[in-house]
C-alpha cells in the first residue's frame, strides 16, 4: 500500500497483516472504521459514541515537501502546525487556537524527547513552530520552557538555538531537583537500584529506593504541558511516545522499572496519571516527519522512513497506539525483524482513563 494512502487505511492494513485475522473479521473491522470516519466532524474535544464509550479525535497533517533528505523544512513545518492546531481546536486563527489551550498567565512546558539527537528525536523545527504559535497568542517568552530530563541532551539536539532565537527558557527535570512531597509509590513497591542524581541516592533505611520523586520543574513551576514526541521505536514500551516520554522525563529512580515489560506497563501509565503530570497536559503532538522503526534512543536514519506527517490530539494513548501500528507497518514494508509491542502498557492507560487504545474508536482527520 502506498505511503500516501490515508492513515487509517495504512494502520488497518498493518494491524491485519500482523494479527492475521479471518478475512470476514477484517472486512467487518474496515467497514466499522469507514462508517465511524464518515460521521460529521466534532469539536476538538474527545467525544462519546452512542454506547457511551469514549472516542479520541486526532488531526494528522501531511506535506510531501516537509523534509529534504531527512531534514525538516521549517517554513513547511510551520504551516503544518498552524493548520493542524486550528483544525483540532476548531478555531479560525492561530492565536485563538493556542489561547483555547493556554493563557498568558501560564508557564508552558514543551516536553521533548531529545536523547536520540536532532534527527531521530523530537525535531527542533516542530518545537519552533509551536513556540511561534504560543508567542503569537501573547505568551511571554520567559513563560515558555522547552524541557527534557537532561540539559545536555537539549543542547546536543540543537534546542538551545531556540532559546537564543526566541528568548525562551531551557530546563532539565533532573537539574531542577526532585520534590520530596510528590512521588510515585505503588502499592507493591519495587526496590530500585539508585544512582547518582536520584533523591535518595546514598541514603539507608527501610523504604529507601521504593519511591520515584517528581521533578520540582513539573510539580512547582509548570502550569501547562505540551508533549512533542518522535515516531521512534522503543523495544520495551513499543514507542518512545507521549506516555513514555513524559513519565520517564518527570521522575527519578527509573532503573527499577526496566526489570520486565509488565513492570513498565504498570508504572508508565500510573506515573503519567499523577495529578502533577496528567492534570496539566493540554496537547500531544507526534512528530512523524520521520519514522524510525529500530534503534530506540540511538539515531539510526538507515532504519527510518520519511512520512512527512504531524499528528495532534488531546489523547496521548490514541497517538501512541497509532504510532505503534505505523511502526509495525514500516517493519513489514521493509522486511525488518518484528518487535512485539508492549500493548499492555496502553490498555492499562486506557483503564486509567488516560485515553483510547482501540483503533476503531480513534477518529483521524487527515489534512493535505
Amino acid at each position: 500500500m502506498s505511503s500516501n494512502a490515508p492513515l487509517t487505511d495504512r494502520l488497518l492494513s498493518a494491524s491485519a497483516s500482523a494479527a492475521r485475522p479471518p478475512a470476514g473479521f477484517l472486512r467487518s473491522a474496515l467497514t466499522l472504521l469507514l462508517l465511524s470516519l464518515s460521521l460529521l466532524q466534532t469539536q476538538a474535544a474527545d467525544f462519546l459514541s452512542s454506547d457511551g464509550r469514549p472516542r479520541a479525535n486526532v488531526v494528522s497533517i501531511h506535506d510531501a515537501g516537509a523534509t529534504d533528505a531527512f531534514r525538516p523544512r521549517p517554513e513547511k513545518v510551520r504551516v503544518m502546525v498552524d493548520r493542524a492546531i486550528t483544525k483540532l481546536t476548531a478555531k479560525s486563527t492561530v492565536p485563538e487556537a493556542w489561547c483555547s489551550l493556554v493563557s498568558t498567565q501560564d508557564v508552558v512546558g514543551i516536553k521533548v524527547y531529545s536523547a536520540p539527537g536532532p534527527n531521530s528525536g523530537t525535531r527542533p523545527a516542530v518545537v519552533a513552530a509551536v513556540v511561534e504559535g504560543l508567542l503569537a497568542a501573547g505568551l511571554p517568552p520567559k513563560q515558555i520552557i522547552v524541557w527534557d530530563r537532561q540539559l545536555v541532551d537539549l543542547r546536543l539536539s540543537g534546542f538551545f538555538d531556540l532559546a537564543d532565537r526566541y528568548g525562551i527558557r531551557m530546563a532539565g527535570s533532573a537539574q531542577a531537583g526532585w520534590d520530596e512531597a510528590v512521588c510515585y509509590n505503588p502499592d507493591s513497591p519495587i526496590l530500585g537500584n539508585l544512582i547518582w542524581g536520584d533523591l535518595e541516592f546514598g541514603k539507608k533505611g527501610d523504604g529507601v529506593g521504593r519511591k520515584s520523586f517528581v521533578s520540582k520543574l513539573v510539580s512547582r513551576e509548570l502550569t501547562k504541558i505540551i508533549n512533542v514526541t518522535p515516531l521512534l521505536n522503543h523495544n520495551e514500551a513499543g514507542v518512545s511516545g507521549n506516555l513514555y516520554s513524559l513519565a520517564t522525563g518527570s521522575v527519578d529512580n527509573l532503573i527499577r522499572f526496566d526489570s520486565s515489560p509488565g513492570t513498565l506497563a504498570t508504572a508508565i501509565p500510573e506515573i503519567y496519571s499523577l495529578a502533577a503530570l496528567s492534570d496539566h497536559v493540554v496537547l500531544n503532538i507526534t512528530d512523524a516527519l520521520i519514522c524510525q522503526y529500530e534503534g530506540g534512543e540511538r539515531g539510526l536514519l538507515h532504519y527510518s522512513a520519511t512520512l512527512n506527517e504531524l499528528r495532534f490530539s488531546r489523547d496521548p494513548v490514541a497517538l501512541d497506539v497509532l504510532s505503534i501500528q505505523e511502526l509495525i507497518r514500516q517493519r513489514q514494508l521493509l522486511q525488518a525483524p518484528s518487535i512485539k509491542p508492549n500493548l499492555k502498557l496502553y490498555s492499562n492507560a486506557a483503564l486509567l482513563q488516560l485515553g483510547v487504545d482501540d483503533l476503531r474508536r480513534i477518529q483521524v482527520d487527515t489534512l493535505h
